[in-house]
């Protein structure tokens, strides 16, 4: 899928994003606890960088915990982005982001983050040399030392747990209220429009833009979770 189709898609989901997951929302919660603990020696008024930030649940749950903390919300999809602004105001956080609508490569040069969050974002890259070079552009906006905290869809999908974990994660997502003509799409979607990889492999391309130490720190069906930290060596 094209970013432009991808774009589109994300626009026409956003009004009714939150609501359509919040079933699947025990996964996200889980995944920001230890998100927080992996970030919780950030100094006290860290910078930190929310790729594909969406509506922006990784970034209000931060910002509820750290009040000194600052964010740059990064989103292509102008849509999600301004149900994001709309729930910073709600939340009393939007002093404390800047919104910028767009990809990595139209953020301006500026002040380094602290870290960075990229969730659910890079799995929908098919070319490997595109997506290491996307790990790397988030590098380029981090300090040296830097921590990334991303996650993906990532599994092995020739071997045979793929179909145990692909079946359970589509009873998940049936008990979600989705439609059967949604769960065919999204079926259809991780075969064709998902660079599904074994989690090894998506570490590799991590370290591959840049970073180094990268370590798995959660699983819930097929989405897994890395931290790792900004190489020194990265221009």
């Amino acid at each position: 899928m094209q970013q432009d189709e991808l774009k589109a898609l994300f626009d026409q989901q956003a009004a009714s994003y939150d609501t359509q997951w919040a079933k699947t929302a025990p996964i996200r919660h889980c995944l920001h606890l230890l998100l927080g603990s992996m970030f919780a020696e950030l100094p006290e008024e860290a910078r930190i960088l929310c790729v594909g930030v969406g509506t922006g649940d990784e970034l209000f749950y931060l910002a509820s915990r750290h009040p000194g903390w600052h964010f740059t919300a990064l989103e292509p999809s102008g849509a999600m982005l301004e149900v994001c602004r709309r729930r910073a105001e709600e939340e009393g956080v939007t002093a404390r982001c800047d919104f910028h609508e767009g990809y990595l490569g139209s953020l301006a040069p500026g002040e380094l983050h602290d870290a960075a969050t990229c969730f659910l974002v890079s799995h929908f890259m098919l070319d490997q040399e595109e997506r290491s070079g996307f790990f790397r552009e988030i590098a380029q906006h981090l300090k040296p030392g830097g921590l990334l905290a991303s996650s993906d869809l990532a599994s092995d999908v020739a071997a045979p747990h793929y179909e145990v974990l692909l079946r359970a994660w589509m009873n998940m997502m049936s008990a979600a209220d989705l439609t059967e003509e949604a769960l065919a799409r999204m079926r259809t979607a991780y075969a064709k429009d998902v660079g599904m990889l074994p989690p090894a492999q998506v570490a590799s391309l991590i370290e591959a833009g840049g970073f180094e130490r990268v370590t798995p720190f959660f699983q819930a069906g097929l989405i897994h979770a890395w931290l790792s930290t900004r190489s020194r060596a990265v221009g």
